[in-house]
Formats: C-alpha cells, sequence, structure tokens
C-alpha cells in the first residue's frame, strides 16, 4: 500500500486521543478523597462514580467498532471526542454526586466512541513494515498516560480543585478534533446490514460480566445482586454468541476465533492485562498503607516501568520486522514474569533496589510483548472488521484487567485475613485500612507491624498468582502466534484485502492451521 503522507502526524492524533481516555481515568484515582468530602458523597455514591465508566464503557466498546467500520472511523473518533470533552465540562462544575456519576457515562459513551477508532485507523494508515513502529508509539502513550495519571492529578489537586483532573480533558479533545478534522481522511469498511441485536446483546452481556467481576470480592457469589448479574452476562454472551453464529451480516466475525493466531494473542492479552490489573490494585496499596507514600509519590514509585516501556518499545518494534512477532511476545512476557517474581519477594524495611529492579524488569517485558501480541491479533484481523477487531481487543484488555482486579484482590484480602495473628481485633483482620486507624488510634505499634508483615506476606501471593498468569501467556503465544519473520509481514490488517468478508477469515484460519 501507498504510504499516507501525513501518517506520523495522524499518529500524534491518534495518541493523544487515547491519551486523554487514560489519563482521565488514572487521575480519578487521586481525586477520590476531596470530591468526595465536597460533594458529601457516600461509599455507594464513590462507587458509582468509578464504575459507571467502565460498565459504560465496556458495554458499548463492541458496539462502538462496529459502528466504525460501518459509518466512518474518523467521524466515529471525533463524535467520540465531542462527547467526552463535554462530558467532562459537566464533570469539572458537577455539584452533586449524581451529576457527576451522569458525566461519568457520557464519559463512558465518548470513551468507548474513540478507543476502537483510534486502533482501526492506525493499521489503516501504517502499512506492514511501520506498523509495529506506530503501535509501539501508541501502546507507549497509553502506559504514560497510566503512570503519569496519578502524578498529573496530585499536583492538579495540590494547586487547584478536584474538578481541574476533569478540566484537563477539554483542551486535548478539542486538539485532537480539529487535528482530525485538517490531517485524517475517511476510512471505512465495505457498507454491511446493521446488527441491531447483537449490539444491543454485547451490551448487556459486557456490561454485566464486569459487573459481577467488580462485585464478586464484595460479596461473593451468595449475594442475590451478584447471582443475577452473573446470570444476565452468561445469558447476555451466550446469545450474543449464538446469534453472531447465524445471523446474516454479523457484528463480529466469530470465525475469527478459528484463527490459532487471534486466539492465541487474544488468551494471551487477557492473561498479561489480568496481572498488570492486579499489579497496580495491590502495589498501590502496598506503596502508600505500608510503606507510607503519598499518591503522588506512589504515581512517582511506578517511573521506572514507564521509562523502561518507552525505551523497549521502540527495541521491540525494530526486532518484530526481523523475527517476527512470537520471540519478541514471549521474552517481553517472560521478563514481566521475572518483574513478579522480584515484587513477591518486597518485605517490610526493603529499600528501593528490588522495587526498581521489579520496575525495570516489568516495564522493559511489556515494551516488548503488549506491541507484538498487538500487531498479531490485529494481523489476523481483515480490514474491513478493522474497527471491530480494535474493539475486541480493548474489550479483552478491560475484561483481563477487571478480571486481574478482582482475582487478584481477592488473593490479596483471603491471603492477609489469613496472616493476621488470631489475637488482632475483628476489623483489622479484615481491612489494613481499619487496621492502620486502630494501631494509630490506640498506639499500638505490635498490631502495626503485624499488619504490614501480614500485608506483605499477602502481596508475595498475589504477585506470584500474576507471574503465573504471564507464565501462562508466553505458553499460549509460543505455541498459538505464528514465528519467524514471516510473521511481520502479517502484523496489519492492511494485509487483508477489503471486501473479501468472511471468506478472508476462514482463509487465514486455514492457513494458520496448516503453519503456512
Amino acid at each position: 500500500m501507498e504510504r499516507h503522507p501525513r501518517r506520523w502526524l495522524i499518529l500524534i492524533v491518534l495518541c493523544l486521543s487515547t491519551l486523554v481516555l487514560v489519563i482521565d481515568n488514572m487521575v480519578l484515582t487521586v481525586a477520590v478523597p476531596p470530591l468526595a468530602e465536597d460533594l458529601s458523597a457516600s461509599a455507594q455514591d464513590i462507587q458509582w462514580i468509578i464504575e459507571s465508566y467502565m460498565l459504560v464503557f465496556a458495554g458499548l466498546l463492541l458496539s462502538a467498532g462496529s459502528l466504525s467500520d460501518r459509518y466512518g472511523r474518523r467521524k466515529i473518533m471525533i463524535i467520540g471526542l465531542a462527547a467526552f470533552g463535554a462530558a467532562s465540562v459537566l464533570a469539572t462544575w458537577a455539584d452533586s454526586p449524581e451529576q457527576l456519576i451522569l458525566a461519568r457515562v457520557l464519559m463512558g459513551v465518548g470513551g468507548a466512541l474513540v478507543m476502537p477508532s483510534t486502533l482501526s485507523i492506525l493499521i489503516t494508515v501504517f502499512d506492514d513494515e511501520e506498523r509495529p513502529k506506530a503501535i509501539a508509539a501508541w501502546s507507549a502513550v497509553a502506559m504514560v498516560g497510566l503512570v503519569g495519571g496519578p502524578v498529573l492529578g496530585g499536583v492538579l489537586i495540590a494547586h487547584f480543585w478536584w474538578g481541574a483532573v476533569f478540566l484537563i480533558n477539554i483542551p486535548i479533545a478539542v486538539l485532537a478534533i480539529i487535528a482530525a478534522l485538517i490531517l485524517m481522511e475517511e476510512s471505512k469498511g465495505p457498507w454491511r446490514k446493521a446488527d441491531p441485536v447483537g449490539m444491543v446483546l454485547s451490551m448487556v452481556g459486557m456490561a454485566a460480566l464486569v459487573w459481577t467481576i467488580n462485585e464478586l470480592p464484595k460479596d461473593g457469589l451468595g449475594h442475590t445482586s451478584t447471582q443475577a448479574s452473573l446470570a444476565l452476562a452468561v445469558l447476555g454472551l451466550g446469545a450474543f454468541a449464538i446469534w453472531e453464529s447465524r445471523v446474516e451480516s454479523p457484528m463480529v466475525p466469530l470465525s475469527l476465533f478459528r484463527n490459532r493466531i487471534f486466539t492465541g494473542a487474544s488468551f494471551s492479552l487477557v492473561l498479561l492485562t489480568f496481572a498488570n490489573g492486579g499489579l497496580m490494585l495491590v502495589l498501590t496499596q502496598y506503596l502508600q498503607y505500608v510503606l507510607e507514600y503519598t499518591p503522588t509519590e506512589t504515581g512517582l514509585a511506578f517511573t521506572p516501568l514507564a521509562v523502561a516501556t518507552l525505551a523497549f518499545n521502540g527495541v521491540g518494534a525494530g526486532l518484530i520486522p526481523k523475527t517476527g512477532n512470537r520471540p519478541v511476545a514471549v521474552a517481553g512476557l517472560l521478563l514481566i514474569a521475572a518483574g513478579f517474581g522480584v515484587l513477591s519477594t518486597l518485605a517490610v524495611g526493603d529499600g528501593w533496589g528490588p522495587l526498581i529492579t521489579a520496575m525495570v524488569l516489568m516495564g522493559a517485558g511489556s515494551g516488548l510483548a503488549m506491541p507484538a501480541v498487538i500487531a498479531a491479533l490485529m494481523g489476523a484481523v481483515p480490514e474491513e472488521h478493522a474497527g471491530v477487531g480494535s474493539a475486541l481487543n480493548d474489550t479483552i484488555q478491560q475484561a483481563g484487567a477487571a478480571l486481574g482486579v478482582a482475582v487478584l484482590g481477592a488473593v490479596l484480602s483471603g491471603t492477609y485475613t489469613a496472616a493476621m495473628p488470631g489475637s488482632a481485633p475483628g476489623p483489622a483482620k479484615d481491612s489494613i485500612v481499619d487496621a492502620l486507624a486502630i494501631a494509630a488510634r490506640d498506639g499500638n505499634t505490635t498490631l502495626l507491624d503485624q499488619t504490614r508483615d501480614a500485608f506483605s506476606d499477602a502481596m508475595s501471593a498475589s504477585f506470584l498468582s500474576g507471574a503465573a498468569g504471564v507464565v501462562g501467556a508466553a505458553v499460549l503465544a509460543l505455541f498459538l502466534i505464528r514465528g519467524g519473520k514471516a510473521a511481520a509481514a502479517d502484523t496489519g490488517a492492511g494485509a487483508q484485502p477489503a471486501g473479501t468478508g468472511e471468506e478472508s477469515v476462514q482463509k487465514e484460519a486455514a492457513d494458520s492451521t496448516t503453519g503456512r
């Protein structure tokens, strides 16, 4: 394909669009205490402020990807940026929890429209040779937002007020819209019939699944609402799979999953994001509750992770065209597993050395693995399905991260309770926050030491679970993702001729089965 003359400028727009979504979610983590106090928000209000965005975002991703293929990827991205920016205005000046929850719902709608469009535009603008570099840059920006969000949020709250964490979204969204209108051309897949039934079923099923994963650690399966949401998730996603396999023009071509490369990359990505989702939850609590870091200091502690990711993104982008996706993905995943192993050895009183070593290992691994796995996944998607393929990538990461938070959070909680001595007060056994509060109130240094030791043990168990997940991802990548230099030519959906529809997916599945 002929190289787009403005492709690198377009990449900047796509990275800006991704950055505003990632930063917004991360800065909210440090804004919760002041906004809860200012708005007199209850614990339930805070839960909805955080989770409303996630539920809407996860529920709409597949539908948004399908809409971008049908009506135009640039158009859907611009609409999403406009919705996200407008919702940020509402969030900035919200004076009640209800208004902020509404704003977060609208931001979820905008985010779901933006995210699939960014990656689908990227793979249609860049050719096979340059696509690994572009995906590496796009992934690196997401990592910068992930790590830099809490730091930026802490600075903004220290100098302004909690609304500033939403205010920063507005100029970035406006700049991205203007640049998209000037620099980008429209792209879309061949015209297909709409699939409204598939859209509704995917929305219901995915939203119910994410809700269930989030609620499971709190009440377990014994709670009626959790049972109901789990049943709704199973019924919704099951009905979606049956419908998509029978409808004439499916929103998601399920034949993609007969492709071993797509399936291998998908499950590797689930296990990788599973581990990384748990990492942020567990390590953030350790740094703040055990080492007594401020939110800003906690964000800065992740800086080596971001720097290493950026450096090795470039290394990975250079290696993929020479070696293919598989060796780079497997090497990166094993480095991440090693980082989790180092983290599992952390104990109270350790200096910076082990933490920095773990962060560098995980950053180097992420810089290698993420672009390679995403390139392999998107390389199995025909160009006409680029939008929904990108949405599948986002959905897989969203589900994996939510599952990681739930499962590793449950491991953390259960191990912490078991490690606390029998003489500890009841509330202290269930929550490190309560334990630290009781120890501070009573001046009980023994309880304080016991709490920190118990949490360190619980953290080690969680990180060993995360390491096991990443090793599993490496095994899947080794056996299911095609290796060798030939794989580098398959890293983009642009290699698939537009308009081939299901036949191209079936051909790819047959090719991968024969190892071609």
